[in-house]
């Protein structure tokens, strides 16, 4: 564990000295690989909105082919929960308890096809190294196990890339890992 810590400080200011603003081709392979696996299938995808020099998600919403996805963001719920709800570039966002931004959560929780994930590091073996409070890990795993369907990509900047991260039996491994340079 304390290993974990000293990794989330080493990446934390790693990525607060080397952040760039990406474009939305960014994005590209994640569409490629969207239309690929769900073909004409409605997708629900969620994001995350970004904060501390994460890659900014948000600008995936510039690309036209985005209006056929339906979009959620992250609510932090009670009992270290984490739910989803939708949300549009543009809907009015509220401050959480850690100073994130969150949607509505007074409508009905969804679950994602496909989940983008914030990460510190991660490894060629699509582990991520997150924050410490375990709710992407625990929603994983809940959910999981239930539909198989859902598709985890950690997004990163290359150089947030660690030989191996530390892990932890309830970490769950990304299905995919996309940087600047596409995926993993």
């Amino acid at each position: 564990m304390q290993n974990k810590e000293r990794l989330r400080k080493k990446y934390s200011l790693i990525r607060r000295k080397k952040y760039f603003d990406v474009n939305p081709s960014f994005f590209k392979p994640l569409l490629k690989l969207i239309k690929q696996r769900f073909k004409k299938k409605n997708i629900t995808l969620s994001l995350y909105y970004p904060a501390s020099y994460e890659v900014n998600v948000i600008k995936l919403l510039d690309i036209v082919n985005i209006k056929k996805i339906r979009t959620i963001l992250p609510v932090i719920g009670t009992r270290n929960s984490m739910y989803f709800y939708k949300w549009q570039k543009g809907d009015v966002l509220y401050v959480n308890k850690y100073g994130m931004l969150e949607p509505n959560s007074n409508t009905r929780k969804i679950i994602p096809n496909v989940m983008l994930v914030p990460l510190l590091a991660y490894d060629n073996q699509k582990n991520r190294l997150g924050y410490g409070g375990g709710y992407y890990d625990r929603f994983l795993n809940r959910y999981l196990k239930s539909n198989k369907d859902i598709i985890s990509i950690g997004v990163a900047f290359s150089f947030q890339k660690h030989n191996k991260v530390p892990t932890s039996i309830n970490d769950v491994k990304l299905n995919h890992i996309l940087n600047e340079k596409g995926f993993i």
